[in-house]
């Protein structure tokens, strides 16, 4: 867009006005007068009649449509002079050169004084042309990662460190969306944005190391185990017990019989109920040892790498237009 050419002389004449004023101007002026803008605080006279040439020389270039040449004389005075005048021509200028993201960029900067930054037309045509920079030439890439310590980066780039969340204006394609953290595994996940849409998501890190885990907890394997050996310990003592009764019928024999008499004493048959005890002690416990052997065989610890369960969830929404938006926000939590 072009200014008219009464507004243009207008412009011209109010920097000319504004530099012939401060230059004149007296302490008691400065004192009691009103309070100059802020992009004029700091700024020596010497420094801002060279930016006011470049800025004339750059219009000049700008109307001419040399706009390579008047990118270069704006920025040239703005390194002279941060002026909102002098970010509104060239954001002017970086769009009709094809820069949209540059050009959203010192749109918003003209205007990070608030209203009185540009005079009314000029604040009207800013916020109209950063609103049709997001509608049709850029699109916005949102992340949030909660992982503590996370770098996030963007098309390789650092942006942000987790926890926290970042927005940024991108231009239309694909784009790659990846985080890092040591002990984790890498995130790597490309987004595609179309003009005028903004895709949000959560990123998610997995863990990666090795993992040691067993079937059962480990004392339970070696507890059947324990009772095996219990079951035997008792057959054997059972066992003892069976063969000392025996013996004890024996001598009541040999007291009491004479040749070929039975041996029916209670002693007897007590040591036979104990002896078949006994063996099915020693059956069970055995049974019993060798499963739990099984079980210990079973139970070995095994290791392995963790599964990389790590990913991004996606929302594509329309892009948030607005003079307020930055090119980079960043919110932390």
């Amino acid at each position: 867009m072009q200014r008219t050419p009464t507004s243009t002389r207008a412009a011209i004449c109010s920097w000319l006005s504004i530099a012939i004023l401060a230059s004149r101007a007296v302490p008691a002026w400065a004192q009691t007068g009103p309070a100059l803008p802020p992009w004029h605080e700091g700024v020596a006279e010497e420094r801002k009649q060279a930016a006011l040439e470049l800025f004339m020389q750059g219009r000049d270039l700008h109307r001419r449509m040399v706009l390579g040449d008047a990118k270069k004389k704006y920025e040239e005075a703005l390194a002279l002079w941060e002026h909102p005048d002098l970010r509104f021509y060239l954001g002017r200028v970086l769009k009709m050169m094809g820069m949209p993201l540059l050009a959203y960029e010192n749109l918003r900067l003209s205007l990070r004084w608030g209203p009185a930054s540009l005079d009314p037309e000029d604040r009207e045509e800013a916020r109209a042309l950063m609103k049709e920079l997001v509608e049709r030439e850029l699109a916005v890439v949102e992340m949030r990662c909660d992982e503590p310590g996370a770098e996030v980066l963007l098309d390789g780039k650092p942006w942000f460190v987790g926890p926290g969340s970042a927005r940024r204006f991108v231009t239309p394609g694909e784009h790659v969306v990846s985080a890092r953290k040591e002990g984790y595994f890498p995130l790597v996940e490309p987004v595609v944005v179309l003009a005028g849409v903004q895709a949000s998501g959560v990123l998610k890190l997995s863990a990666d190391g090795i993992v040691t885990v067993r079937r059962w907890s480990a004392w339970k394997p070696w507890a059947v185990v324990g009772v095996g050996a219990g079951l035997g310990l008792a057959g054997a003592v059972l066992r003892w017990q069976a063969d000392e009764h025996l013996e004890e019928a024996e001598r009541q024999f040999e007291g009491t019989c004479a040749s070929g008499c039975a041996p029916t004493t209670d002693t007897t048959s007590r040591a036979t109920t104990e002896s078949h005890v006994a063996t099915g002690l020693f059956i069970a416990g055995g049974a019993t040892l060798a499963a739990g052997a099984i079980l210990v065989f079973l139970n070995m610890p095994r290791t392995y790498r963790t599964e990389d369960e790590g990913g991004v969830e996606l929302r594509i929404v329309p892009a948030a237009s607005g003079a307020a938006a930055g090119l980079s926000a960043r919110l932390s939590f």
